[in-house]
């Protein structure tokens, strides 16, 4: 199937040409038909899949069939992300795609100067993509109008959710004018994101990509017991041994990422890394020099990685299992994306089995195990994770040790 058949206008297809795209993705054949007909939609999609352009690609469909029967340049469509990248990400494919059209795109988030956003927003938007904390400090100064917009599209629910933001997503929406359309992705279903969907979404067309909370199905899973005073060791060890270019390793906080970039660093592979305390030139220079082939190793948190467009990203490492099951999910996604393979590798320590076992309970599956020699647990150290979960899995104990954070700082 070409994009030829979904509706969209010329300028629109030459772009999409332009950027090397012959066939939509499957969430992007069945999505963007549905929303060019007005509908609310509640879309179930992985990272990697092509969602940005799923919804992107009609927004700027329908806004350039339609004139402003007033001057205003008020925000006519609101992209909400989680994080400042995802935000960035989010806002370069809205420029790509409509550089042939003549609509205005604004991106506004924190960690950055609000005096040249405020400006921008003065000299007129079509479509501002925004994180939840800028927006409504701009909406507090009234350098924002969002009374005239027509789409709203909360981009990865369940993050925004888990970061703590259904209170700055309920004031947002007080801002909003009753009568829009409304576009929610997600890339898991929880109560929080059904509940969500329920009090925001009309009669929502329902779209999966992907069956429900599953693991992209092209990633190559596998745990590797390790004691926990081993596992840099054994970090370095496999970027060594296997000539890797190319890898995200997760740690579980922003002091652990740092601590670990500079013990690789010892070890001579090149690794920075990037969290919530970097600024965001930072951050910025970080991912481009992995991108390059300058740093082999990204060390990230959650929240700092997510919305991360990596193009063929051959490995991701999970230094620390997350305690937040399907954080797993999330992390893993960086890799196999749109179909290309992957490998998703998980250190993991006997005080993490109860992480593993939910993290399995999610995936319905076991992940295989497999010891690297000479990295084996020893005996005080080496309760088999697998075991551990067969053993939770028949007395039905997943409760995660760790429970469900909350991150009320702004983004």
């Amino acid at each position: 199937m070409s994009f030829e058949p979904l509706g969209l206008r010329a300028e629109l297809l030459k772009a999409v040409e332009g950027e090397g795209y012959t066939e939509p993705t499957p969430i992007q054949a069945k999505t963007i038909p549905v929303i060019l007909e007005g509908r609310d939609v509640m879309a179930g999609a992985q990272t990697g899949t092509g969602k940005t352009a799923a919804f992107t690609l009609p927004m700027l469909e329908i806004l350039s069939r339609t004139r402003r029967e007033h001057k205003g340049r008020a925000p006519r469509a609101l992209v909400l992300a989680p994080t400042r990248e995802l935000a960035a990400q989010v806002g370069e494919s809205v420029r790509t795609y409509g550089r042939n059209l003549r609509l205005r795109a604004a991106i506004v988030y924190g960690g950055v100067g609000i005096n040249p956003q405020i400006d921008e927003l003065r000299r007129g938007v079509d479509i501002l993509v925004a994180t939840p904390g800028r927006l409504l400090d701009h909406a507090g100064q009234r350098t924002v109008n969002l009374s005239e917009v027509e789409i709203l599209v909360l981009d990865e629910a369940d993050r925004m959710l888990d970061m703590g933001f259904i209170h700055d997503i309920r004031r947002v929406l007080k801002l909003l004018p009753g009568k829009r359309q409304n576009l929610l992705f997600s890339a898991t279903y929880n109560d929080e994101v059904k509940r969500l969907a329920d009090g925001l979404l009309d009669e929502p067309a329902v779209i999966e990509a992907a069956r429900r909370n599953t693991a992209a199905e092209a990633v190559t899973q596998v745990v590797h017991p390790v004691g926990r005073t081993r596992k840099r060791e054994l970090l370095t060890h496999l970027v060594k041994s296997g000539d890797w270019r190319q890898a995200l390793v997760f740690t579980r906080t922003k002091h652990g990422a740092n601590r670990l970039a500079e013990q690789l660093l010892k070890d001579g592979i090149n690794s920075t890394a990037i969290h919530g305390n970097k600024s965001q030139s930072a951050r910025t220079r970080a991912l481009s020099q992995f991108k390059n082939g300058s740093v082999r190793v990204l060390v990230a948190t959650d929240i700092a990685a997510r919305g991360l467009d990596i193009e063929s990203l051959p490995h991701v490492v999970n230094y620390d299992l997350p305690n937040i099951p399907e954080d797993y999910i999330h992390r893993i996604g960086r890799t196999g994306r749109a179909g290309a393979g992957g490998a998703a590798l998980s250190l993991v320590s006997a005080d993490e089995r109860e992480y593993l076992a939910n993290i399995q309970r999610l995936l319905g599956r076991k992940i295989p195990v497999e010891e690297v020699p000479g990295f084996q647990q020893d005996a005080s150290d080496s309760a088999a994770p697998v075991v551990a979960y067969n053993r939770g899995a028949a007395k039905g104990r997943f409760n995660s040790p760790g429970g469900l954070r909350r991150h009320s700082r702004r983004n």
